[in-house]
């Protein structure tokens, strides 16, 4: 009898041990690693412009790197249209499990400023991930034109006002705001002429029907390389690595003046932290990468990390910016 009843103690204590190493395995940070494995499969990155843009080639180059280094394929969906609302709407309603990324940036501030209502709030409904790519608007002017500095441009706006001629793309595009916070910030009056392509504004100013023009470098860099038109200066807070010898507009003597374009990856707000960390390590590590930084350089673009909170703070910081330029400027609201 003392036999058969020492068989099921001996099953007890075995049993009570493997219990006790599972969960002390299940508590250890290799197995929680391997539950909490992050990506397991294709991640979608949504980008609200049509592909071949600057913008879409920033996602492009970034999501080739992080496919690499995570082990998942990183895929770009494109979703133009209403000014990047479609594809956050899209994004918003997504799960938050990390499978469905967003590019934001300084136009996802500018529709946060401009419309009057959005179906989403990019500062609750997303999580800030990292900043990618930068984007310095240029003051560009057509060869043998007058203008030869920033303080040419508003001496002549300041000895006739509003006879001098501002080209940018169409209204509520961050060369159409940038231009309102020029003639605000250097207490000009100037017409401010917005047309519907680069090519169109272009046009424009190699004819003479406008003065200067802002737009990015990757709009003109062709007609700046065959010398048909001069930039007058860079807006951004320090000179741009592909054009070192334009002055920026702080340079210039305007010192209040700075505007930077910029992306980056959002995730729905649900999005658990450690994927969060996740992906913002793994875009630390591939961003110095040669391949990212030759080719961002030619398109006129730098690219660059940062924390969640810095790229939360810089968009909470450009809403607020951009709101106060549209609301000067007595730009109407949109619904």
């Amino acid at each position: 009898m003392r036999a058969v009843g020492f068989v099921p103690a001996i099953a007890a204590v075995f049993l009570a041990e493997c219990l006790a190493g599972f969960l002390a395995d299940a508590a250890s940070p290799r197995l929680a690693l391997a539950q909490n494995d992050y990506p397991s499969r294709p991640v979608s990155l949504i980008v609200p412009y049509a592909a071949g843009g600057v913008a879409d080639v920033a996602m492009r180059l970034l999501g080739d790197k992080l496919s690499t280094r995570l082990g998942q394929q990183f895929v770009i969906e494109n979703r133009p249209g209403a000014g990047g609302i479609v594809a956050a709407q899209t994004a918003a309603s997504a799960p938050g499990d990390g499978y469905t990324l967003l590019m934001t940036g300084n136009n996802t501030a500018i529709a946060a400023a401009l419309f009057q209502s959005l179906p989403y709030n990019v500062l609750t409904d997303f999580t800030s991930i990292s900043t990618a790519a930068f984007f310095d608007l240029l003051i560009v002017t057509r060869a043998g034109s007058p203008l030869h500095s920033v303080n040419d441009v508003i001496a002549a706006a300041r000895a006739n006002p509003g006879k001098l001629n501002i080209g940018t793309i169409n209204p509520g595009s961050t060369q159409n705001l940038a231009a309102e916070l020029f003639t605000s910030t250097a207490e000009i009056k100037a017409a401010i002429v917005p047309f519907r392509t680069s090519p169109d504004m272009a046009g424009a100013l190699l004819r003479g029907d406008i003065d200067v023009a802002f737009e990015f470098y990757a709009a003109v860099h062709g007609l700046l390389a065959d010398n048909k038109i001069v930039a007058l200066a860079s807006a951004g807070p320090s000179r741009t690595a592909y054009l070192p010898q334009v002055p920026t507009v702080i340079e210039s003597g305007l010192k209040d003046y700075e505007v930077t374009s910029w992306n980056g990856l959002s995730a729905p707000a649900a999005t658990p932290a450690r994927v969060i960390t996740t992906l913002n390590q793994a875009i630390k590590e591939v961003m110095p990468s040669a391949d990212i930084q030759t080719r961002s350089a030619e398109m006129g673009m730098a690219m660059r990390w940062s924390t969640p909170g810095e790229m939360s703070s810089r968009m909470k910081a450009d809403i607020s910016k951009w709101s106060a330029v549209i609301e000067k400027s007595g730009i109407a609201k949109r619904d």
